[in-house]
């Protein structure tokens, strides 16, 4: 379980990320800025289960944020979500994909 506070996620354990607010801020920028905000994110973090993790729930948060109301924004952010998503599934393995399906249940 995570809560959303103050634009970051915060897990039970107390771990915590900024990736809502980095990509709020990219939303005010278009959808290059939103790209390249994935890209250094996933770039750095994918080798780290908790920062990947968070980074799928905050994808699926701005689809969520962006459906209905700005259909490139929420298509966009579904691709990134399917590709960290889907990364997430192929690499991660024991208690790391454990956290993974418990945290975004």
């Amino acid at each position: 379980m995570v809560n959303f506070e103050n634009g970051n996620i915060t897990d039970e354990d107390g771990f915590s990320t900024t990736f809502p607010s980095d990509f709020s801020i990219a939303d005010r920028f278009g959808v290059s800025a939103i790209k390249d905000t994935f890209n250094r994110a996933f770039g750095e973090w994918k080798g780290h289960y908790k920062y990947l993790t968070h980074l799928v729930i905050a994808l699926n948060h701005k689809i969520f944020q962006w459906y209905g109301k700005n259909d490139a924004y929420a298509k966009l952010y579904n691709e990134l979500w399917e590709k960290a998503d889907a990364y997430a599934c192929d690499n991660l393995t024991g208690d790391e994909l454990d956290y993974f399906y418990r945290t975004t249940d």
